[in-house]
């Protein structure tokens, strides 16, 4: 269990890089290069989640760990979803699992989702709908979504211009159109009990985002794969107000390290008392953790 007394921070958004035990499939390492082009993170080193969560617990942030099912797109293999439920739980006391799963994958997803919350203690999904080819509220992803909003749990959504892909011929063949947030608007719609977390500053759309967030009460936003210092003025505007209590700490970890995000927070406009709803706050009551 996580003590919420000892962190100082809740990282909502962090990927789960390598499979143990698996070598990277062709292309794999052309696309790593690419992100590296794109991130300039200060490390080449790809982590394993035991890595992951001993760069956490070393600085008493807890985090969100997620793969990402991508294969029909992109031919990466995922990293097994039970694989990253088993390490996580190993360090429980830090790290909090939550799934993947195409939803092109429809009645075979739904039962692996249903299977991962009860035999695993998956306690969220996160989509990429660019890298998954799909739009957000086509109906056939429905089934999945059921099994989600029956247990309660968060589904975390890729919003926004993604740097995967980001510089490569045809952009790795991924279209923007499908991370628009406006699209989450009818999921949030139509399954109004089961919260929704847009991950990034989602530009082009950014006030769509914000609009949706602000409608909808169960949709959040997560801050992660931007340094602070870049975040648009209307985002801190409505963090620090309107959605004061909906907005997340994330840093999209290993291509943005916390280290970063969180010294570049500190030089933005956010107000005294916000900053730990950010922080931790929101996240714990999100995730039951509080």
């Amino acid at each position: 269990m996580i003590d919420l007394s000892k962190i100082v921070a809740i990282d909502i958004h962090t990927h789960a890089e390598e499979p143990c035990g698996t070598h990277p499939d062709d292309g794999y390492d052309d696309f790593q290069e690419a992100m590296k082009a794109y991130f300039k993170p200060k490390h080449n080193h790809r982590p394993t989640v035991q890595e992951t969560a001993d760069y956490y617990r070393a600085r008493n942030i807890a985090c969100v760990i997620f793969p990402v099912d991508a294969e029909r797109e992109t031919g990466f293999r995922r990293y097994r979803n039970e694989e990253v439920a088993e390490i996580a739980a190993a360090n429980a006391d830090i790290m909090i699992p939550f799934a993947s799963i195409d939803p092109a994958k429809g009645k075979l997803g739904a039962r692996e989702a249903r299977r991962l919350i009860q035999d695993y203690g998956v306690k969220g999904f996160k989509f990429h709908p660019t890298m998954q080819g799909f739009y957000p509220n086509d109906r056939s992803a429905y089934v999945l979504y059921e099994v989600i909003a029956e247990a309660g749990l968060p589904a975390l959504f890729h919003t926004g211009q993604t740097g995967v892909g980001a510089g490569m011929r045809g952009g790795m063949g991924m279209r923007l159109k499908y991370s628009n947030p406006m699209y989450l608007d009818d999921v949030a719609a139509d399954f109004p009990d089961m919260p929704i977390i847009l991950a990034h500053p989602s530009f082009p759309w950014q006030e769509e985002a914000l609009a949706v967030a602000t409608h909808k009460p169960n949709v959040y936003i997560d801050l992660s794969g931007w340094s602070p210092k870049y975040f648009p003025k209307i985002l801190v505007q409505y963090a620090n107000t309107l959605l004061r209590h909906k907005m997340l700490f994330g840093s999209d970890w290993p291509v943005i390290a916390p280290d970063r995000w969180l010294a570049d927070f500190e030089t933005i406009e956010i107000r005294p008392e916000v900053r730990p709803l950010i922080l931790k706050e929101n996240a714990a009551k999100l995730l039951k953790l509080a």
